[in-house]
């Protein structure tokens, strides 16, 4: 099962309630869905950490820890998913997540100029938040959506595999 795969990596959950960036949730982090690892779980913590991965913002972890917590998802997977929009792919994704928006907007996304500077950056900015905004917000709720599906989908797959294996193993 995916569960002994996962299990081996996720962090031990007293640490993580200690933890001081999560210590202001308090008695929220005892719930045990936050910690277990059964299809519901991980499917709520795969939609929370890719929807909170796309947006443009600091401090995601917190967020994605927050929402976690509101849907009763694992708690380790939906920060970790966070990780996905690090500093490497922050450029590619946040670009799309752009375009993306201004697409939806139905306005032409900007070109980058050849020298960037803040200036231009500060002039943009007025113009660039909505569709990126936008864009992010889309692209985190289809993200979400369709990683709690795939989710869901696995697990069933895995399980009926299981059962199938078993069961042709007591025939032989």
């Amino acid at each position: 099962m995916p569960r002994r795969l996962i299990k081996r990596f996720m962090p031990n959950p007293a640490s993580i309630r200690e933890h001081k960036s999560l210590r202001f949730f308090g008695r929220l982090l005892h719930d045990p869905n936050l910690w277990h690892l059964n299809r519901h779980s991980v499917a709520r913590a795969m939609a929370v950490g890719l929807f909170a991965a796309f947006m443009p913002m600091p401090l995601q972890m917190l967020l994605a820890a927050a929402l976690a917590i509101m849907v009763r998802g694992n708690m380790p997977i939906s920060v970790s998913l966070v990780w996905l929009t690090n500093p490497f792919t922050m450029a590619p994704i946040f670009f799309v997540t752009y375009s993306l928006g201004a697409w939806l907007l139905g306005t032409p996304p900007r070109s980058l100029p050849d020298d960037l500077t803040w200036e231009w950056v500060s002039g943009q900015l007025s113009t660039l938040w909505q569709p990126f905004v936008l864009g992010s917000v889309v692209m985190g709720v289809v993200m979400g959506v369709a990683g709690y599906a795939m989710t869901m989908g696995y697990w069933r797959w895995w399980v009926g595999r299981q059962w199938r294996n078993r069961r042709e193993h007591r025939h032989r």
